[in-house]
């Protein structure tokens, strides 16, 4: 994909998840991999305010380095911290979305209440400790918790997702804020059933390419 195109994806992205809840105003962020670098939102402009150019364009090096006429998200070291860390990930997704944050503020963890539990790769969407936004500390607590998983709470902030492509990471983000608000209800009637290491593992042989069509079931 071209750096023009993956600009305007972005954009789309970034407004899709602020129409649907997960993002409100300028929360959160979105970075995709752009060859040797990435594309990433700015600081403190409204998904509803964003034009492709105005995305920051870094190169992976961790220098902090950038193009472009903003400066990039403050979870920039974050961002590509994952991508050199996860070869798997070429874009990542931050949001604020409410359920996903009020369970990291309860510091819960959420466990395999519902099959979609697959598409993580793993029992459970851990929650990292609290740190201060935009630290290499944060990022070191969030790539603790993430460890090989696709995506995971981060202790009184939010969530934070990764995949191949925007596509995928958005669907990501929106299945986690799925599972959150469900684990959320569910606590409220005393808890339910929780999906065994079996069950999960029959129900993520078929997951490799789930989602990526935009359907949920």
């Amino acid at each position: 994909m071209n750096e023009t195109t993956l600009r305007a994806e972005i954009v789309a992205c970034a407004r899709e998840l602020d129409a649907s809840g997960l993002n409100r105003g300028a929360s959160g962020n979105i970075s995709a991999r752009c060859g040797e670098a990435l594309l990433i939102t700015p600081s403190a402009i409204p998904a509803s305010q964003l034009e492709p150019e105005m995305l920051a364009l870094m190169p992976l090096d961790g220098s902090g380095r950038w193009e472009g006429p903003l400066k990039p998200s403050s979870e920039w070291r974050l961002h590509i911290d994952l991508m050199r860390m996860r070869s798997d990930f070429d874009s990542v997704v931050h949001t604020h979305s409410p359920f996903a944050t009020i369970l990291s503020i309860a510091r819960k963890p959420i466990p395999a209440i519902h099959y979609m539990m697959a598409a993580f790769g793993g029992p459970e969407i851990r929650c990292s400790d609290y740190v201060c936004y935009g630290t290499a500390g944060l990022s070191d607590a969030v790539l603790r918790t993430l460890g090989d998983m696709a995506g995971c709470l981060i202790g009184n902030h939010g969530m934070i997702v990764g995949g191949p492509n925007l596509t995928r990471a958005a669907w990501l983000a929106h299945e986690l804020e799925a599972l959150a608000h469900q684990y959320f209800h569910l606590l409220q009637i005393g808890g339910g059933h929780v999906l065994n290491a079996d069950e999960l593992a029959e129900t993520a042989r078929g997951f490799a390419g789930y989602g990526t069509q935009g359907h949920s079931d």
